[in-house]
Parts: C-alpha cells; sequence; structure tokens
C-alpha cells in the first residue's frame, strides 16, 4: 500500500511556482531561473504549466544533436543496465572507443576525459605547465573578454572582471591581450610564456569570431617562440561550427583543445585532446578524475558523434547557419537598435545598441529561448538538426518581438509604447543576465 501511494505522489505534476520554491529554498542562489522546464524532445521544451518553447539555446551550446535524441537515450539506457562506474583503476571498452573516435576527427594523439569545460581546460593548463615545467615556463597567454570557467585557475585565466571579482587572490601565471590584435598578444611574450589559450568563436565574450589572420598569427608565434597553442573548443565545438573544430574552419591545428557541452548529447563529460607531442606529458599520478571518462558518459558521446555523422550535421550547421546568418542581417535594415549579426555556423548573435536582456524576456514570453551576453548581444545557439520549418518559426518571433519592443526603423514608428518591455529589468531573466547567463556553470 505504502508503495502505491508514493507511486502516485510521484506522478503528480508540481507547477512552475511549486518548482521554484523548493529551488530558491534549498539550491544556492549562484543562478535565478526564468522558467520551470519539465520535458525536452528534439528543439523543444515544456514547462511545469504546459507552455511549449522553441530552445534556440540548446542548454547553452549542449544541445547540439536536440534534446532527449532517440539514439542517445538508447545508448545511456542500455549502457546504465550493464556498467556505469568502475573508476579508471580499470580499462573500460567505452573510454578507448572514444578517445580513438576523437583522435581520429581531432589532433591524432590521446584524450585525457573530465566531467566539464572548467575541468578539461584545468587539464589543458596543467598539461601545458607540465610540458613547459623544465624549462621554468609556466604562463599562460589569454585573451580578454574570454571564458573558461568558474575553478579558481580557469576563472584566472577567464579574460572578464566580474568572473574574478571577490576571488582574490587568484592563482598566478596568466596574463590577458586583447582578443584578434595580433601585436597585443605578441607584446605579452617573456621567457616564462608556456602557451597561447584562445577561443576560435568568443562565446561569453559577445559571440566573436577571430580573424583568420590572428588565429594563423599566434599558429605561427607560438612556432617561432617554441609554445603551445591551446583552444578552447567548450563552446564552438562539436560541429556547431560547420566542422567538428572552431579552429578548423581557420585551417590552423593547435596542440591541444577542450571539448565538453555537447559532447556527450546532453550528459556531462569533457575532454583534452592533445597532438602526438604532447599526449605522454601526463603520466600516473600527475592528473585524474574519480568520474572522467565514466563508460556510461563515453556511451553517451559515442551516440552523440554518431548522430552528427549520421545526420550529416556539420554540413547542416554550415549551410544553415549562413542562411540564418543572411536571413538575421537583414533586421539591421529594419530596426533601428539592431547594429550587427555575427558569428560562425549555427553560433550567431544579434548585436544591439542598448541592453539585450529585455528583448530577450520578450521573446522568452513570446515561446523562444535564447540567451543574452555580453550585455548587448541576444545569442543564438539552436540544435544543429532544427528543421527549416523551426528557423523559420524563430525568425518570424524575433521579428515580432523586435517590432513589439521598438518598432521598425521607419521615422513614422511611435516607440512610445515599449517602456514597460524596456524597464523590465527587474524579471527573473533580467537578475539572471546579471549574474551572467552562465552564473556559476562550471563553462
Amino acid at each position: 500500500m505504502r508503495r502505491s501511494v508514493r507511486g502516485e505522489r510521484s506522478k503528480i505534476m508540481k507547477s512552475s511556482e511549486d518548482i521554484a520554491g523548493q529551488y530558491n529554498q534549498f539550491v544556492m542562489p549562484t543562478y535565478a531561473p526564468a522558467l520551470s522546464l519539465v520535458r525536452g524532445s528534439g528543439t523543444r521544451v515544456w514547462d511545469a504549466d504546459g507552455k511549449v518553447y522553441l530552445d534556440f539555446l540548446a542548454g547553452i551550446s549542449v544541445l547540439n544533436v536536440g534534446h532527449c535524441h532517440p539514439k542517445v537515450v538508447e545508448a545511456i539506457r542500455q549502457q546504465a543496465g550493464e556498467l556505469m562506474h568502475v573508476s579508471n583503476l580499470y580499462y573500460t571498452e567505452k573510454s578507448g572507443q572514444l578517445a580513438r573516435r576523437l583522435s581520429t576527427i581531432g589532433l591524432g594523439g590521446k584524450c585525457f576525459f573530465a566531467n566539464s569545460g572548467a575541468e578539461a581546460n584545468e587539464g589543458m593548463i596543467k598539461l601545458a605547465r607540465m610540458w613547459g615545467n623544465a624549462n621554468g615556463r609556466y604562463e599562460i597567454i589569454c585573451m580578454e573578454n574570454s571564458f573558461h570557467g568558474r575553478t579558481l585557475a580557469t576563472a584566472a585565466a577567464t579574460g572578464q572582471e566580474k568572473v574574478r571579482k571577490g576571488f582574490e587572490p587568484l592563482p598566478e601565471g596568466f596574463v590577458h591581450a586583447a582578443y584578434n590584435d595580433l601585436e597585443s598578444v605578441s607584446s605579452k611574450v617573456s621567457d616564462k610564456t608556456v602557451a597561447v589559450l584562445v577561443e576560435a568563436i568568443q562565446g561569453e565574450g559577445g559571440v566573436v569570431p577571430a580573424e583568420p589572420e590572428f588565429l594563423e598569427g599566434i599558429r605561427s608565434l607560438c612556432d617561432e617562440n617554441s609554445m603551445l597553442m591551446l583552444c578552447d573548443e567548450v563552446q564552438c565545438g562539436m560541429g556547431r561550427s560547420g566542422e567538428w573544430f572552431a579552429y578548423s574552419t581557420y585551417g590552423v591545428t593547435p596542440d591541444a583543445c577542450s571539448l565538453a557541452k555537447a559532447l556527450g548529447g546532453g550528459f556531462p563529460i569533457g575532454a583534452v585532446l592533445a597532438s602526438p607531442a604532447l599526449s605522454d606529458v601526463f603520466h600516473p599520478g600527475n592528473h585524474a578524475s574519480t568520474f572522467g571518462g565514466t563508460p556510461l558518459a563515453c556511451a553517451a558521446a559515442l551516440a552523440t558523434l554518431d548522430v552528427i555523422d549520421e545526420e550529416d550535421l556539420l554540413a547542416r550547421a554550415a549551410e544553415k547557419g549562413t542562411m540564418f546568418q543572411k536571413q538575421l542581417a537583414g533586421l539591421v535594415e529594419t530596426f533601428e537598435h539592431v547594429v550587427d549579426v555575427r558569428g560562425r555556423g549555427l553560433m550567431l548573435g544579434i548585436v544591439l545598441d542598448q541592453p539585450a536582456q529585455p528583448l530577450v524576456d520578450l521573446l522568452t514570453d513570446m515561446g523562444l529561448l535564447t540567451a543574452a551576453t555580453a550585455q548587448n548581444v541576444v545569442r543564438l545557439l539552436p540544435p544543429l538538426n532544427a528543421t527549416d520549418d523551426e528557423f523559420e518559426e524563430a525568425l518570424d518571433m524575433i521579428r515580432d518581438c523586435l517590432e513589439e519592443w521598438h518598432g521598425t526603423a521607419s521615422p513614422e514608428d511611435d516607440d512610445s509604447e515599449i517602456a514597460d518591455v524596456s524597464e523590465s529589468k527587474d524579471s527573473p531573466s533580467s537578475v539572471a543576465a546579471a549574474t551572467e547567463t552562465e552564473g556559476g556553470n562550471t563553462s
């Protein structure tokens, strides 16, 4: 009888208010969530009150193959019934399979598995320091406006003061140069410099792609000074740019790169991919992770890679990204507060001449999930397998919201009706923006 009662209670759907109340009572306030989501399928999510949303944020570039892709779900279900975890004291089949797969599409060397983007970046930083240790080289040149994680080391590497503020003193050994300014990077090189860490597309920095000459120049600068080139692919990797790795769209090859977010199709996993020259720098005891590369996580990642291959999502991201960016660029001519549209593949940003959060709030109310970043950029990260109709639907909602928000650029439009929306700074999602969309996320 008790089991039956508990079963009945578990089936009772909680309201958004109930879910938010429990969360706010017991979860530390590192985020300020705006919605209570309970189900996802493909490009759609549902809140606890039954409202459906078109998800063009994809868990901040995590759900590149969409919510609950059947092949990923089945891989997790099957592996969960066989072997979930035994620790890295033992060989497991799936970790070797995933490492081989990533090596083949990546840098041709070996992998280290972690749980998140911050852990992957931390591992990559330690790898570089271990490589340069014998020569007294440990300093890493990072970029202004970059984002690499929320651990102490990755926060120190991050080029945003708001991420570092309040956690001083941070680990030493990180200096910051201007992004897309090769001369600035070159000026930071010293006899202590071991590596340059860069994102091919800055996500948290405002969806800013690197200039080709910049990445090419970094590769040459590193070669000339016997330094390592490290690429953070946590947000821009796994096909989002139209290639497996965003650096590949520039024709450069780093010495190591980090992955996470979309690697597991929604299941947490991170990885460091190293070139052959760096593959044996670590030895037993130098670095480790209890949950890094579990059979369950690796099964999810292998299924995700299969989906990207089988559904030809690299080509999809490249082709649809180019088309969608052109369609969004038309907003610049129509709406006076839209000043630019930038990005690569399906990592796109609508740049405004004012804070973006009020528009993000309005889009959410209409049923389109996006995020504000760098204060004035609406970030769009749709699943790579979103349909043509879903892109049209999203575009229509963006146009409608822009018109409602501030009207068109034509002189006869009256902007007097937008005050309530523009002043919605105290809405839940506006508060979330104040702590940044990544909140307490590790990367």
